[in-house]
């Protein structure tokens, strides 16, 4: 497993840009909030933390992972000009393909809505086989991938901004 032995919300505090020049979207599942508002709260204190104002961060909530493409695509589409989005879900392993269909949908439409748009659009999805693999990367032993989300938000901005 990817994660094992590594931490998502270490990191050197120096490789990361400055976020006060960005507005940057966040869109959240609401399936699994338990988990998801743990990823929540570690992408927007890492932002915050980074620089970007609190009244830059525009967070939307949605019913589910499957979701988070759209409404990334709706905060691009807005009038409100938003630099990035951190899409937040998570989608535990059950007994049926429902697992394979939302995960693989979430994640080429959130490639999707990256090319379309030309802007960071961050994949910030659990898929754990089990509740408790999703609580280890949510704030449990193995960080939070809420902040690694945040993180590569604001990198991919930097690269964006430097060339």
């Amino acid at each position: 497993m990817a994660t094992a032995g590594n931490n998502l919300s270490e990191y050197n505090i120096e490789d990361i840009p400055n976020g006060a020049d960005f507005t940057i979207g966040i869109v959240v599942s609401e399936w699994n909030n338990d988990i998801t508002g743990n990823l929540l709260d570690g992408a927007k204190s890492t932002l915050l933390k980074h620089g970007v104002k609190e009244s830059n961060i525009l967070i939307k909530p949605v019913p589910g992972t499957f979701e988070l493409p759209l409404a990334a695509q709706y905060l691009y589409e807005s009038a409100t000009t938003v630099d990035g989005v951190i899409c937040i879900g998570s989608v535990i392993q059950g007994e049926t393909k429902h697992f394979d269909f939302v995960c693989e949908a979430a994640a080429l439409g959130i490639k999707d809505v990256n090319l379309k748009f030309n802007k960071p659009t961050i994949f910030c999805v659990l898929t754990d086989n089990t509740k408790q693999q999703a609580i280890d990367r949510s704030g449990g032993k193995h960080g939070n991938k809420g902040v690694e989300g945040a993180i590569a938000c604001l990198k991919m901005l930097a690269l964006k901004k430097s060339l």
